[in-house]
């Protein structure tokens, strides 16, 4: 009987696709793999991770990464699902801490939120106390405000009387490393979010989490494998191509399914939705979108090559944050640099050549790396403007949900994002189960 039993369950559980494996789709397919129910996942592309994904290059020993990606404490979603597919997490974790070579440094003061980031403005390096005084003046304003704004409108006008000096070493590399979108465009209320939760919370929220591991092993892969022990599926080099509504169901290529998760990016989303008439409106609204690239550039140097830290900003370069591989994964000699907001016509050996140069200028580096490889990611992310219109995770077809960083979130398109709007899918689907 019991055997029976477990045979009708199977059968009385809703089928469910999810189309894409990145954070958002794996998220979302390991929180109803949790709850019983059996996902199938289609991803296009030959690995997981979606635009966080791991990268194997045939003339590099080492696993990389197509981008670098920077975790806070705050992000509790995300953390608690990379903890429920690990058994030890698989990352450093550091207290508050942004160092600029021949800029800005600050550390978070050993006290209780948020008087640890106050006390840490006043107490920076690299600025005058007229400019410190100022910045911590605005977050205790923001803090009186609860980080609301009656009106949306730019980073660059919530800044007014900032001054430039600060703008430009504090706010700025904060708005582009949080939403990667300028400050005379980004979105003010959006910005104030990411302060809010990362630098008024709990203290730990503030955290820097750096992975140990490569973006696919982060999470994807070992959720992959935690989602097929639950019965669900998994296929890679799977592209859908056509969705369609018929008679309550959702048709990929054909194949019925009675609830669907869409997580693939934006510009491939609005493509799926639009033969569906009642989509066409959703489908509008994600085309509207704009996108801003992001550049690594990697370079390979002798093993002894070693930065004083794990991160380290850089100040009036083209090169914003430089990751030394070596603290974090082992990899000696390995530096990342990122390039957010990428120049709109990348010559991408130019851009190499530029960022070599800004190291050994800054820690005098060898003039030459032993390798080299840039990266971009030319739609990395989506443009966090001011009034931007993001889609909600429901949609005009019951059995369709939406899922990704772009969709309706308090955050920009952050892997917290992503990954709370999976978890926000799947608790749809379950409450309709």
């Amino acid at each position: 009987m019991a055997g029976l039993d477990t045979q009708l369950n199977m059968r009385a559980r809703p089928s469910i696709a999810v189309i894409g494996g990145g954070y958002a789709g794996m998220a979302a397919a390991l929180t109803l793999a949790e709850h019983g129910m059996a996902p199938s996942v289609f991803e296009a592309g030959h690995t997981l991770g979606g635009r966080a994904r791991a990268l194997s290059l045939p003339d590099h020993p080492m696993a990389l990464d197509n981008g670098q990606h920077l975790l806070l404490g705050a992000y509790h979603t995300t953390l608690q699902l990379i903890r429920d597919v690990h058994a030890t997490p698989p990352w450093l974790r550091l207290p508050l801490q942004l160092y600029s070579e021949g800029g800005l440094q600050l550390r978070a003061a050993p006290l209780p939120a948020p008087w640890h980031t106050l006390l840490g403005l006043l107490r920076a390096d690299g600025l005058p106390l007229a400019d410190r005084l100022r910045a911590a003046g605005f977050m205790a304003a923001q803090h009186r405000r609860n980080f609301r704004l009656e009106q949306d409108c730019s980073v660059g006008q919530l800044l007014t009387g900032q001054g430039e000096r600060l703008i430009r070493l504090l706010w700025q590399p904060l708005c582009l490393a949080a939403l990667n979108t300028p400050v005379e465009v980004a979105s003010a209320q959006t910005f104030l979010n990411v302060l809010r939760d990362s630098l008024t919370g709990r203290r730990e929220d503030s955290d820097l989490i750096l992975p140990t591991c490569d973006l696919g092993e982060l999470f994807p892969l070992p959720a992959a494998q935690r989602i097929r022990a639950l019965g669900g599926d998994i296929q890679t080099g799977h592209r859908i191509r056509k969705m369609a509504y018929q008679n309550g169901r959702m048709l990929l290529d054909g194949q019925p399914f009675d609830r669907v998760v869409c997580a693939v990016a934006p510009f491939h989303a609005a493509a799926l939705l639009r033969p569906i008439e009642a989509l066409h409106p959703l489908a509008d609204t994600i085309d509207r979108l704009r996108y801003w690239p992001i550049a690594t550039v990697w370079l390979q140097y002798p093993a002894d090559i070693r930065l004083p830290r794990p991160m380290t900003g850089l100040t009036g370069t083209l090169a914003q944050w430089v990751f030394d591989r070596s603290h974090t994964h082992g990899q000696s000699g390995l530096l990342a640099v990122v390039v957010s907001v990428a120049p709109a016509r990348l010559d991408v050996a130019a851009l190499a050549r530029q960022v070599t140069h800004e190291l050994q200028q800054a820690f005098g580096l060898p003039a030459q790396p032993l390798w080299q490889r840039t990266v971009v990611e030319r739609r990395a992310t989506w443009s966090c403007e001011a009034h931007v219109v993001r889609p909600a995770h429901r949609t005009a077809i019951d059995a369709l949900y939406l899922a990704g960083d772009y969709t309706d979130s308090p955050y920009p398109a952050t892997l917290e994002a992503a990954v709370q709007s999976g978890v926000q899918c799947a608790g749809h689907i379950l409450s309709t189960a």
